[in-house]
């Protein structure tokens, strides 16, 4: 499916894949599980592999959805100022944003 596609399909699916998984387990397992399997895709592909590494960290930074996320997030609701729901119905729209704010910066440079 990505032989046929441009290099952007592909960093940015391995970019959205990390950004999900952070939501779920920590920024460190995500990449220790992910980039080795992604950077080895990457050079059959012909993509650079510090463009890989590069989307894949910084989307491993910005989990925004849930609780478990960040410790951020969970000192923020542990405030009582926020609900969990909150956290949802903002994280995905800015989730979004930070994917097509890397799309537009990884073409860029």
């Amino acid at each position: 499916m990505f032989q046929q596609a441009p290099w952007i399909v592909f960093v940015v699916s391995i970019a959205t894949f990390v950004l999900i998984m952070t939501n779920f387990i920590m920024n460190v397992a995500a990449i220790a599980i992910l980039l080795p399997v992604s950077l080895v895709i990457a050079n059959y592909l012909g993509v650079a592999p510090d463009i890989i590494l590069y989307a894949s960290l910084v989307t491993a930074c910005i989990p925004f959805l849930l609780l478990i996320g960040a410790a951020p997030n969970s000192i923020s609701y542990q405030s009582g100022q926020f609900t969990a729901g909150e956290f949802f119905k903002h994280g995905i729209p800015m989730s979004i944003i930070i994917i097509l704010v890397l799309a537009l910066f990884l073409v860029t440079v």
